[in-house]
Formats: C-alpha cells, sequence, structure tokens
C-alpha cells in the first residue's frame, strides 16, 4: 500500500479533528471505510475502479495528507463546483461532464447520504445512497450492463466484466452482501426506484430538497412530491424579472426577521443552484442562505456559503497545496 493511503487510515484523528475545526462536520464512519477500501483492494479491483471512473477526489484529498489553499482561499472551496450547494461535500469525481458526488449533511453538523449531479450537463441533484460503498455499488452495476451488451467473444470485454465481478465480491466484503442481484437487476431494485415523497423536506430548484420547517410563499410541496419541469419555468421565469426577484427577497427577509427562516433557505438555494453567472441571483442567494442557516443554528453552514461566494468563479475547484510548498 502507497504510504499516503496508509498515512489516511492511520491517522484518523487528524482527520476527524480538521474535518471538525474546517467544516464543523462529523465525518461518517462510512467514508473512512470508503477510503480504506479504494486503498486496499488488490491491482485488478484498482483497475476496476478505473474502468468504472471512480476514487477518492475532494474533501479525501485530506485523508492522504495535510494540505492547505493559496494565501486568500478557503479550504471549504476544494473540489466545490459552482452549483454545489453548501450542504454538499464533494468525495468523489465521476468522470464525465462534470459528475461528481458528494456527502450531503442537512444540519452541517452530521452527514446522512450521498448526492451527486454533472457540473457540465442537464439535471438535478440526486440522493439515492446512503454511504460511499453503496454508491460505487450502484455505478458498478450500471457499468456491468453496459459492457455486458458488448460483444461477449471480445477478450478486453471479459477482462473489463472478470475485474468487475472482482470488485463486486470485495464490495460484499464491506457492504451490500445482502444484495446479490446483479446488473440491470440491481439497479432496478436499488438504484433506478422513484424517489418517495419525504414530507420533512420542501421542493427545491435543485431537486434536492431542503430540511426545514416553517412555511413558504409559494406554499412548496414537500420534497419529489413536485412538477420539476412547470416548478424550474415558474422560478426561472421570476428570476429574470427584476422586480418580481426583489419581491420574493423582501417576503424571505420578512419572513426570516419574524422567525420562520423557511422561505430565506429555499429560495437561497434556489438562487444559488439557478445564478448561471449572475451577480444579483449570486449576492441574493449569499445573503438569503447567511440568514437562513444562521437562524436555523447551521454556521458552518453559513460559513461555506459566505466562502463560496466570495470565489464562485474560481477556473478550477483543484485549489489544496502540499504542505511545504
Amino acid at each position: 500500500m502507497h504510504a499516503s493511503a496508509r498515512r489516511g487510515i492511520d491517522d484518523r484523528s487528524r482527520i476527524v479533528e480538521r474535518f471538525q475545526r474546517d467544516w464543523g462536520v462529523e465525518l461518517p464512519d462510512s467514508v473512512f471505510e470508503f477510503w480504506n477500501f479504494c486503498a486496499v483492494v488488490g491491482p485488478a479491483e484498482q483497475q476496476a475502479l478505473a474502468d468504472i471512473s471512480v476514487g477518492p477526489a475532494g474533501v479525501l484529498d485530506l485523508f492522504a495528507e495535510d494540505r492547505s489553499p493559496p494565501a486568500g482561499l478557503d479550504v471549504r472551496l476544494h473540489g466545490r463546483f459552482y452549483r454545489d450547494p453548501p450542504e454538499f461535500l464533494t468525495f468523489m469525481y465521476g468522470g464525465s461532464d462534470g459528475l461528481h458526488y458528494g456527502l450531503w449533511t442537512d444540519d452541517g453538523r452530521t452527514c446522512d447520504a450521498v448526492a451527486s449531479y454533472y457540473a457540465r450537463d442537464g439535471g438535478g441533484i440526486e440522493k439515492r445512497a446512503e454511504t460511499p460503498l453503496q454508491t460505487v455499488r450502484a455505478i458498478l452495476e450500471r457499468c456491468w450492463t453496459d459492457v455486458a451488451d458488448d460483444d461477449p467473444e471480445d477478450a478486453d470485454v471479459a477482462a473489463k466484466l472478470a475485474r468487475l465481478g472482482l470488485l463486486r465480491q470485495a464490495l460484499a466484503g464491506h457492504e451490500s452482501e445482502c444484495r446479490p442481484e446483479i446488473g440491470s437487476a440491481y439497479s432496478y431494485r436499488y438504484d433506478f426506484l422513484r424517489q418517495a415523497v419525504d414530507e420533512n423536506r420542501v421542493t427545491t430548484l435543485d431537486e434536492a430538497g431542503a430540511l426545514v420547517s416553517g412555511t413558504t410563499a409559494l406554499e412548496r410541496p414537500p420534497h419529489n412530491a413536485a412538477d420539476e419541469a412547470r416548478f424550474a419555468a415558474y422560478l426561472y421565469s421570476v428570476f429574470d424579472d427584476p422586480a418580481a426577484l426583489e419581491s420574493c427577497a423582501a417576503e424571505a427577509r420578512r419572513r426570516c426577521a419574524a422567525g420562520d427562516p423557511a422561505e430565506a433557505l429555499v429560495l437561497g438555494r434556489d438562487l444559488h443552484w439557478g445564478s448561471v453567472g449572475d451577480p444579483v441571483r449570486e449576492a441574493l442567494a449569499a445573503e438569503l442562505l447567511s440568514a437562513a442557516y444562521l437562524a436555523l443554528d447551521r454556521p458552518s453552514l453559513a460559513a461555506t456559503a459566505a466562502a463560496h461566494h466570495r470565489h464562485r468563479h474560481l477556473p478550477d475547484v483543484e485549489i489544496l497545496r502540499r504542505a511545504g510548498t
């Protein structure tokens, strides 16, 4: 095993302390299991991970060694794409169109799901898996289905399927051992399911939903209960109307000041996702998110939102440098 990988596994206390200090987040055991898995599997399994274009990235760069950002930049910007909500902590890239995966934290303290989306393509945020290794298994089975459709007599195809099979066996030793299905059978049973309506979350433009109680100006439906295309069309029509947008922002401010931050949170998230480089939307998103997170006692998310707002237009999300450089 590479020395930097060994250090990442052994020096857990350093990692835990740094994430608590810099992000305010308690990392779940599942993320350490993912790091350990990627570090200890054999060469064939490592190649299989490369075949499906996954591996540690983003915040997991801090597992291998201490790194620091350049002067003037915040470590929380590392791996943070333009539209990433503050709740999203990138830990893995997906290989095409800016696909990336993040630990999801609603309260800025604990992480309870894995989220993903394409930074350079359409579609919203998906949250289908609870752990990183569950995510790897889902990606593996989608890839297996695609590869299995190729020529079975082709040596490269056979070799790739063999590697994926070994990776599946290795994963079963850590998670998903009670899921015997493979390929499309696995995907349709565990991965492609229609997401249930979540009464504890409120619809947001990024399709991830917001965990918040209270009322919203649009009387938004619960998460996964909205007509997403219609909802998005309406919101973007508001965003394109300066007077309507300011009226919505004023109402969110009023409600938040009166003790109900729900509208400030959801509208702030919507504006963050739908900023598309517009400085007015960016500024309103930063303002409303800060107010909402502080009112909800989510100070780490407020700090992340503020840091991101100051540097949303960085040309590269890879900002960490090695210690001593």
